[in-house]
């Protein structure tokens, strides 16, 4: 494949790379055969039903940030005050919870389908908001919070992923981003609803029972993907549904869309968990997707973005701010309003460009949070002021805001829509599931000690730990958002060369 003409193409495109010692492999496939064009409503009405995964997600994750400043009084028992450890154990339940999920449901969409795997998310979901409604004590509020998270790990992988196999390769990335804006969007409802009931925090964890039910409903009006139901030998299923999201019944065009899927199919359905495993690790372009996918999903983590989602309220409360949950609710709407402006931007900028854009201005962002902190009385011991000092309490939150935007831009959804591109349909879900498990692991720990380090260390120390490192992609490049993921695959070798962080190059 000839090298691309300038230094726009290589930024457009994703992060996995080719090199020309694997010509070998680009033999059979065609890059000049035009990509029908999807027609009607019908594939964003699909997106917006799978997206409601994405509002769940969001609200059970952002709706323990307003619950957390009442549950001390609601949990204590006479022989038991609820400790800030408690507080860290009822937040990073949810992680482990979601990590569990992400293992386990790679697996179970190779073998149940991916909305088999969504309609477990949903009764997960339901399950878990119904039981923290009702808990009384830390022990039950953990369980409660733990079975929300297995939701929002299985979730978190099978919802791109069901998008993504679905969606031609000229709207996938528009479309995956409309999950994460459904995320953003839950977050957002879960700030607004725990502002308009305020104490009365077993109705805010219990409403997101709601939105579970509505997308277990509108699902079974929603197709299988046609990239699993090639691999499990009903083509005659696979092409309605591409019927449907095409919107045409060209035998030509069915045919042919058919035969592309099929070339990244293979006997999927007969592989063991074994087979798969050893195909992930031992064929050298899995491994280097799975390290990529993993790095990505670790990344978005280590910044310290959820700490916001679950401690803004709490962070915000201790430094003296009267209505906390307000000017969290102004980070959850930057978060909303930035992730917006990356669905118009992902599928004409492309993914290495904004990712590098994103830690920028990330890194910017967290170094003004330590120094608007070094101007303000520590959180150390997490003794509160009786009100915040004017100038460097504005500039936290101007930090803050930069920091989400720059979030949003590229981290914050770049590594669901590239994990779901990375790997050939036989090791797809085995190694989303890896990727998502890796998310969810820093997640956990991440949640499980902010508040800790935030009374050991003081809000400069925490935030300046955040700082993300910047790495970034060479060689090559494949516009994947231009082909299918079975091309992608064709067209990968060398995934990426690690450069210095932070200023070289």
């Amino acid at each position: 494949m000839a090298a691309f003409d300038s230094a726009e193409d290589h930024d457009r495109a994703p992060l996995l790379s080719t090199q020309a010692t694997h010509e070998h492999e680009h033999e059979n496939v065609s890059l000049q055969d035009p990509e029908p064009e999807a027609k009607g409503n019908w594939l964003w009405i699909l997106t917006f039903t799978a997206g409601i995964s994405g509002l769940l997600f969001g609200y059970d994750t952002a709706s323990i940030s307003s619950a957390l400043l009442y549950l001390s009084p609601a949990l204590s028992t006479p022989t038991h005050s609820v400790t800030t450890l408690d507080l860290s154990l009822i937040t990073s339940a949810t992680s482990f919870g979601a990590l569990l999920g992400g293992l386990s449901a790679g697996i179970l969409a190779d073998r149940l389908g991916r909305k088999g795997v969504i309609y477990l998310a949903d009764a997960l979901f339901l399950i878990g908001a119904l039981w923290q409604a009702v808990s009384t004590t830390v022990v039950s509020m953990i369980c409660g919070r733990l079975i929300v998270g297995v939701g929002v790990g299985v979730g978190s992988l099978v919802v791109p992923l069901y998008i993504s196999e679905l969606a031609p390769a000229s709207h996938r990335g528009r479309l995956v981003v409309v999950d994460v804006l459904c995320i953003t969007i839950g977050q957002v409802v879960a700030y607004a609803v725990g502002i308009l009931l305020g104490p009365r925090w077993r109705w805010v964890l219990g409403l997101g029972a709601v939105p579970a039910v509505i997308q277990a409903v509108l699902m079974i009006l929603m197709p299988e993907t046609p990239r699993w139901l090639v691999s499990r030998g009903r083509r005659k299923e696979a092409a309605e549904v591409l019927s449907l999201v095409y919107g045409t019944d060209d035998p030509s065009v069915i045919s042919s869309l058919l035969a592309e899927i099929g070339k990244g199919v293979t006997s999927t359905s007969t592989s063991g968990l074994k087979d798969k495993l050893t195909q992930l690790i031992k064929i050298p372009g899995n491994r280097r997707a799975l390290t990529i996918a993993c790095l990505l999903q670790f990344l978005q983590q280590a910044c310290g973005f959820n700490t916001l989602m679950y401690f803004s309220a709490t962070v915000f409360s201790m430094i003296g701010f009267k209505n906390p949950t307000v000017v969290a609710m102004v980070v959850a709407g930057t978060n909303a309003i930035f992730t917006g402006v990356a669905f118009g931007l992902i599928d004409k900028v492309g993914r290495r460009k904004m990712l590098l854009m994103s830690l920028g201005g990330m890194t910017f962002g967290l170094v003004l949070v330590a120094a608007a902190f070094g101007n303000m009385p520590d959180l150390i011991k997490g003794v509160a002021i009786p009100a915040p000092e004017t100038f460097p309490a504005v500039v936290m939150v101007l930090a803050i805001i930069i920091f989400v935007s720059f979030y949003a831009l590229g981290l914050g959804n770049i590594p669901w829509l590239c994990q779901s591109e990375f790997f050939p349909m036989e090791v797809r879900g085995l190694g989303t599931g890896a990727a998502t498990a890796m998310c969810w692991g820093s997640n956990m720990v991440v949640a499980g000690t902010f508040l800790g380090l935030l009374e050991t260390l003081g809000g400069r120390g925490t935030f300046v730990g955040s700082k993300p490192n910047i790495f970034f992609v060479d060689g090559r490049p494949v516009p994947a958002q231009d082909r299918e993921p079975e091309q992608d695959r064709k067209h990968t070798a060398p995934l990426m060369s690690h450069r210095n962080a932070l200023g070289n190059n």
